[in-house]
């Protein structure tokens, strides 16, 4: 794999054990980034249930408090997933748009390109 330098490193959709975030260099087609792909794809599909199944609960007017409190803690997982998973796609889309700026229309480097 070539790490071209303008490219970020992704922030993996998981946390290291002592809960800081997790980088990879890549360029997106390694066996670590389909794994990565795929638990966001899980993470996403995951968020979305919960909060279909949210909907249906806080419509139960006899929902508990420690039901609600489960609700929230969960909510609050998918939350973070979702917000890192933004984050790390974010992250792609600004660079790609830097490259595409500095790139003509045929994808050769445009003459002014890395001058200010």
């Amino acid at each position: 794999m070539t790490h071209h330098a303008l490219t970020p490193a992704r922030l993996l959709p998981w946390a290291s054990p002592e809960g800081k975030p997790c980088h990879l260099l890549t360029d997106g087609s390694g066996r670590l980034s389909r794994a990565a792909d795929t638990v966001e794809s899980v993470q996403l599909d995951m968020a979305g249930e919960l909060l279909a199944h949210l909907s249906d609960m806080l419509e139960d007017e006899h929902m508990t408090a420690v039901q609600l409190r489960y609700l929230l803690a969960r909510t609050s997982e998918a939350l973070t997933d979702v917000c890192r998973i933004a984050k790390s796609r974010g992250a792609h889309l600004l660079v790609y748009a830097d490259v595409k700026a500095s790139h003509g229309p045929d994808g050769t480097p445009s003459p002014d390109a890395g001058s200010s």
